[in-house]
């Protein structure tokens, strides 16, 4: 293939398009002299090299699945859950079904990513899944309950909320009590599992966006900055303002708020 005549400009038009992919197009390019060609023909390559890689790091997320398959368990579902941490706000956790060994580009850990990949990857997850569903504790619940307890109820909620009744579950770290189907507990699930990474975004997502909710109506705090988390930010408007009814009281930030 001859691109000798053509412009710098007019071979990365060529290398964007179906052309890019072409075994002869490459070649003319590793073979062209000029820098701006040859610096097309190293992206390229820079590219398909990603690719690769985002490709097996993929596949090896679904060992855990395609595990379990072999032994006749499908469909399974991983659940994680948000907001253990924070000092504001409910937990919330998600339980998600994907189809058998595809997920969206990128899928990662929730924390991982940013918030505009996120959002568009909860969106991708929601269209694709076979089923998906929110499960929420309340602050009071929390408080009633400690955190702990108010993230496996989330997760169980999660899960009975699936409309596809899933034969195993795989979880983010602890076994979800009274859980009537098998389950596996996975520690750090949402880096080596991918339907526990998709549970883990849409968990992240839906609470995000509850948190932006209660930022209309409680301003002073900066919810929508922090998400109910103890930054400075969020600290110092505690002592000003006190807590407000969607704080944990249980937790020691928000009880020393309380005895002043």
């Amino acid at each position: 293939m001859d691109i000798s005549r053509l412009t710098v400009k007019e071979i990365k038009e060529l290398a964007a398009g179906p052309k890019g992919a072409g075994p002869e197009f490459r070649q003319a390019l590793a073979e062209d002299k000029r820098i701006g060609v040859l610096e097309i023909y190293r992206k390229l390559l820079r590219t398909e090299t990603a690719i690769i890689y985002e490709t097996r790091r993929l596949t090896k997320m679904f060992t855990y699945e395609k595990d379990l398959k072999k032994k006749g368990c499908y469909p399974i579902a991983g659940v994680d859950e948000a907001g253990r941490g924070p000092l504001a706000g409910p937990v919330i956790a998600a339980a998600v079904i994907l189809p058998e060994e595809e997920a969206p580009v990128g899928l990662n850990d929730s924390k991982k990513l940013t918030p505009l990949r996120r959002e568009a990857l909860a969106c991708q997850i929601k269209k694709t899944a076979q089923a998906w569903s929110i499960g929420i504790s309340s602050v009071e619940e929390i408080f009633a309950d400690n955190i702990h307890q108010a993230s496996l109820i989330a997760m169980l909620r999660a899960v009975l909320g699936l409309t596809l009744k899933p034969a195993h579950v795989l979880v983010d770290g602890f076994k979800i009590k009274h859980l009537a189907c098998p389950q596996t507990p996975i520690v750090g699930g949402d880096v080596l599992c991918a339907s526990i990474a998709a549970a883990s975004i849409l968990a992240k997502v839906t609470r995000d966006g509850i948190m932006d909710s209660f930022h209309s109506i409680y301003p002073q705090y900066g919810f929508d900055h922090h998400k109910g988390y103890g930054t400075q930010e969020h600290l110092e408007a505690l002592s000003i303002y006190g807590p407000c009814p969607i704080h944990r009281t249980g937790y020691k930030p928000v009880q020393e708020c309380l005895r002043l």
